[in-house]
This record gives C-alpha cells, structure tokens and sequence, in this order.
C-alpha cells in the first residue's frame, strides 16, 4: 500500500513516518491536546513517551500530531514533546476551524480529536488512538455545546480507538448523534458504551467485534466500499484501573455545577472538568487516564497491523 498522503505546503510528515507508510508498516496516529492540555508537566510528557513506547512494542510506528510553527506535523521528536508538554495552557487548542488561523500565524498547536483525525488523513494514517472523543455536552439542548469531532467522525476516513466519550458528557445523546450521522459505534468485546473511567454505560453500541482482526476487516470494506468517514472502537479501560461509577458520577456532577457557575464553556470546558474530576477524586483519574490511553495504543497498534497486512493483500490480489 502506497502513501496517499495529499501534497500540502503546511504538511511536515517525519522521515520515520514517511519510511513507514512507503514501505507498508503500520503507523498509529496521536493527539497532541492530551500532552499540552489534558495532563499536568511533567507527567504529561512522561506518558506521551510511553503511549508511543507502547505502540512501538505492538508492531506500529507512532505520529504524533500537532502544529509547531504554523506547520502541520504529523511525528513529532521528544524535543517537540517535550515543548508542548512544558508549555502547556500556552499553545492553542486546535480543532478544524481553528487550524488555517494557527497555521497562517505560524503559531503552535495541540491538537484534538477533529484535528488530528485531518492531519492523519492528510498523511495517509488511517488509525488514530486517543482517551475519550467528544460529544453532546450535558445541557446542550441550550447550549448548543456539541464537540467537533463527531462531524469529524462523520466524513473523515479514520478509526478512532478511544475508551467511548467522556465521561463529563451526556453519553446517550452522543450515541445518538453518531447514529443520526452514520458513524459506527463499534464494542472491542463488550457490548455497553465504556464511559471512559468505568467499563461501562447504561448505552448500548452498535456492534460487539471481539479481534482486531475482525475490525481492520470492517475498516477495510467500509472504505473499499466507498463509504467514506470515521470509526469508534470504544475500548473499555483495563478492570483494574476502572473508577467506582458512584464515585465518578458525583466528582463530574460537582464539577460541572462549577463550570456552569463559573461560565466557563466553548473549548475551556472540557480541559476544565477534567481537571476539576481529577481534583475531586484525589488523582485517581488522572492514573486511570493514564491507563487507558496506554491501552488503547495497544489495541490501535495491534488493528494498524492487521489492516496494514490486510491491505497488502489485497493489492498483490487485484494489482491496486
């Protein structure tokens, strides 16, 4: 399989992704909002290095994604991790409508789930593991506060390997929402919609697939199909790492009550609830976080790798 990835001035793809995707190996894409806004320095960095160590021993290469001096990279170096990590709240939290701005700019981004699911297709990455995807906001019906990356999953050829929708979500609206748009919603051996912390919801998937055989398989027919957007692999976090429900539920409760007295909303709110949660449950999040990311770069690296060979295949099959 050739590297489709589009001819683009701002598109910096590093020498080790680029001999990646030309000689047919398997390459996970990550976020960036996640190290620079989602965890405090330097623990921040501390796991992005481990996230990518993960999907290294699992047969992949990582791409980590972000924009570093108005340029779209896709495969950062420890130097770059490392800046967006002690940087933090400092760079720009990036998702579609903000990338032509930052870039014109020549400003640093963290990019989030919309963002970095463009800059993989962009480079030909087709695999993007993450914690959570956004959603509905709990409130929307008057806020209107809906995240941009379940548009994103509607019309842009990545899977995403995520532990379901935040849990400071309304998760039954989120499902929905994905249903109305046609993205699958796909269990990794369950079939309840993980909320995040806990194992599961009281929502349903989709679809139950129990390999990652069987999902590189899905991606590949809905794509040679010609049904184009996103996947949601909603992978549980690991049983030992998972939070008490009733613990969970009233540490998001409290914080969400003060994100509504203190106004804080638009893309402050999510950064803001999870670190309030964090706070509230006296770093237990904050460690389940960890774990789950660490896991979900697992089960992204290992389907990379299953669709990779799949999709060599099929070329020396038809010739394409």
């Amino acid at each position: 399989m050739k590297n489709h990835a589009i001819s683009n001035k701002y598109l910096d793809i590093s020498p080790e992704v680029t001999e990646a995707l030309e000689h047919n190996r398997p390459v996970v894409a990550l976020e960036s909002t996640i190290i620079a806004h989602g965890m405090p320095y330097p623990q921040n960095v501390k796991t992005a290095l481990q996230v990518e160590r993960k999907i290294r021993e699992n047969g992949a290469i990582p791409a980590t994604i972000a924009v570093i001096n108005g340029m779209m990279k896709a495969g950062l170096s420890h130097e770059e991790i490392e800046f967006l990590g002690r940087e933090g709240d400092k760079i720009t939290k990036v998702s579609r409508r903000d990338l032509p701005f930052v870039i014109a700019a020549g400003k640093n981004g963290a990019t989030t789930v919309a963002s970095t699911m463009i800059i993989a297709a962009m480079a030909g990455i087709r695999i993007f593991a993450t914690g959570g995807i956004g959603g509905v906001h709990r409130g929307a019906e008057q806020t209107f506060d809906i995240s941009a990356d379940l548009q994103e999953l509607a019309k842009t050829s990545v899977a995403v390997v995520c532990a379901g929708a935040k849990s400071i979500l309304d998760l039954g609206l989120t499902t929905e929402y994905l249903e109305t748009h046609g993205v699958p919603l796909i269990g990794y051996q369950t079939h309840s919609l993980p909320a995040f912390f806990c194992r599961t919801s009281p929502f349903p998937v989709n679809i139950r697939l129990d390999s990652p055989e069987q999902i590189a398989q899905a991606m590949a027919v809905k794509w040679d199909t010609g049904l184009q957007g996103g996947l949601v692999i909603a992978n549980p976090i690991p049983e030992p790492y998972a939070m008490p429900e009733a613990e969970i539920n009233a540490a998001i409760e409290q914080a969400v009550h003060e994100s509504i007295e203190q106004k804080v909303n638009g893309k402050a709110c999510t950064p803001f609830l999870l670190s309030r949660v964090a706070e509230l449950t006296g770093g237990d999040s904050l460690s389940a976080n960890i774990q789950l990311v660490l896991n979900n770069a697992e089960l992204a690296a290992k389907i990379a790798c299953c669709y990779w060979e799949n999709s060599c295949y099929r070329k020396q099959r038809t010739g394409n």
